[in-house]
């Protein structure tokens, strides 16, 4: 297991072997995330910023507020028969 140490400036410094598993290399960020017992080092890779204009050019034109409306209710419909099936799943288990 590895360990570090707290600084009087609130700093830590990373053990090697965690650095090396992940692959966290310098300017990569670290969250730290709440989890049942303490908290999960989350290494950050990259910006979000960098996917700007990945799907640019996909579509020939947005689509209109009756076209997303429609893709939603099909979407929808096809939600509910696989709902009405599931009980009946359910109840072969059961058996």
């Amino acid at each position: 297991m590895e360990e570090a140490t707290l600084t009087s400036k609130s700093q830590i410094i990373v053990p090697k072997a965690v650095r090396e598993a992940p692959g966290v290399v310098p300017g990569d960020k670290i969250q730290f995330v709440p989890a049942w017992h303490g908290f999960r080092l989350v290494v950050v890779k990259g910006d979000i910023t960098a996917m700007r204009g990945v799907l640019k050019g996909r579509r020939s034109r947005p689509l209109s507020i009756g076209e997303m409306n429609q893709a939603i209710a099909e979407i929808g419909s096809r939600g509910e028969s696989r709902s009405a099936s599931a009980p009946s799943r359910a109840k072969a288990r059961r058996r």
